[in-house]
């Protein structure tokens, strides 16, 4: 009997940043050297900071994040997602859903800096994180080079 082999994975972390654009066209370039599929992340939480001032009924972070994912998804891959390409939002910080999500994966792929980052770090949080607990390979993307 032969086992079933699944293809290799490769996991993306993307925020609706540039640094997360960049992060998934490179996940592209290596998928297609690698056969991989490509497993697109993005997290949500409530913000822990809220005032009483603003309305909870009009703010989704799950919406929001939804959107900046496809926002992206749609600016690498164009209107036609390939059939290797799955996306999923989870609920929880982004740094353990990364690292719950690619436990098993060939790779995980992040940029160097979010959303919510400083002015002037070369890393972000989150990046240096997932860098220090991956149980898998990281690379963690700077600079403008693009997949062709």
């Amino acid at each position: 009997m032969s086992e079933i082999v699944s293809a290799p994975r490769i996991v993306v972390g993307v925020d609706g940043s540039t640094g997360s654009e960049r992060a998934l066209q490179w996940a592209l370039r290596l998928a297609r050297g690698e056969h991989a599929t490509i497993e697109v992340l993005g997290a949500w939480e409530y913000p822990t900071m809220l005032g009483w001032d603003v309305p909870l009924d009009d703010y989704s972070p799950k919406l929001d994040m939804e959107n900046a994912v496809n926002e992206v998804v749609e600016k690498v891959f164009g209107p036609q997602r390939p059939p290797y390409l799955q996306v999923l939002i989870r609920k929880g910080h982004p740094v353990r859903a990364l690292l719950d999500a690619s436990a098993d994966a060939l790779m995980l792929v992040v940029g160097s800096r979010g959303r919510g980052g400083f002015t002037g770090l070369l890393l972000g949080s989150v990046s240096a994180r997932v860098a220090e607990l991956a149980t898998c390979p990281v690379l963690v993307v700077h600079g403008d080079l693009t997949a062709s």
